[in-house]
């Protein structure tokens, strides 16, 4: 460990429970973004990967304002190969994800993105012992997981008749997305913690920027001419990118991976209660049942985490 970049203390439990609410933040800043993305591609036509190529960009440019001093680059240098592993990870998940609704709808590929981390993470979590395996942790992971299922499937989306080669394809493009998106869960912590929240964010966006560029090699990328939609990819950017990784970076820091990725389910709520309010798309009793699931094990989580951090020294 560098000099430069020591490792943080261990969280009171007031830390703990701000680093759990900074996490539920960019899971609702994202779910603000899921609409705006929605709007983005039906009513202006835009690709999913052109939206999420400028969403970096204009996350990179914004960080690389705030963060981006001479330093930074020295203390990177030690860590350039996770840096670049885990922003690599960081743009494939969101790839592979909307490679999965592109083929086979949005309902599979969604929940196996959201529901199937939380699981992987916290086996790896228990295996390296940062998890303490018993009923309330149990209790905690079944009911966010069946809320988010409870929320997600309703509004979901499908694509039709799905060929049975692009249904396993789609299937397998979602599961790669969880997979990466789990292991980004594992390691940007310990970034976080080495170099800073911010510098640790500004790094991972630029490199998920210059990864998710090559989608051009395929695809044009072209930046929108109207006024509207430039309006959506700077809040894309500034908002759901810079502002949510951030919040993302701090929280990760500071709580267990498992809490992570529990916290960021809060992302199908914020969209479907979006869409309710402000697309005329009313939630069902199953996704009212789900939402108040899920923030039962998002309470449950809060009191786990303060319990597991030490008391407050004043």
């Amino acid at each position: 460990m560098t000099p430069s970049s020591p490792a943080l203390p261990a969280p009171t439990a007031a830390t703990a429970r701000a680093a759990l609410a900074a996490a539920c933040g960019a899971g609702f800043l994202w779910g603000t973004g899921a609409l705006v993305v929605n709007v983005l591609i039906e009513r202006h036509g835009f690709t999913p990967e052109n939206i999420s190529f400028w969403r970096f960009v204009v996350g990179a440019v914004v960080l690389l304002a705030v963060f981006g001093r001479r330093g930074l680059w020295a203390a990177v240098r030690p860590l350039w190969a996770r840096v670049l592993g885990a922003g690599t990870c960081m743009a494939a998940y969101v790839l592979l994800w909307f490679l999965g609704i592109e083929r086979i709808g949005a309902a599979i590929p969604t929940l196996i993105a959201l529901c199937l981390p939380p699981v992987l993470v916290t086996l790896v979590a228990l295996l390296r012992g940062q998890e303490r395996l018993d009923a309330t942790l149990v209790a905690i992971l079944a009911a966010a997981l069946a809320g988010t299922v409870m929320i997600v499937a309703r509004h979901g989306g499908g694509a039709g008749p799905v060929a049975a080669g692009d249904f396993w394809v789609g299937v397998a493009c979602s599961v790669g997305s969880a997979v990466l998106y789990a292991g980004f869960t594992l390691v940007s912590g310990g970034l976080s913690q080495r170099l800073g929240a911010g510098p640790a964010t500004t790094c991972l966006t630029v490199v998920a920027a210059a990864v998710m560029g090559l989608s051009g090699l395929f695809r044009p990328l072209a930046w929108p001419v109207e006024v509207a939609p430039e309006a959506w990819f700077l809040y894309l950017g500034v908002v759901t990118a810079a502002l949510a990784l951030l919040a993302f970076s701090w929280g990760a820091a500071r709580i267990s991976p498992t809490a992570l990725t529990v916290a960021t389910l809060v992302e199908p709520l914020t969209a479907v209660l979006l869409a309710a309010l402000l697309l005329g798309q009313p939630l069902g009793a199953l996704q009212w049942a789900g939402g108040g699931l899920l923030m039962i094990a998002i309470a449950g989580l809060g009191r786990r985490v303060a319990a597991a951090s030490p008391g407050d020294p004043r």
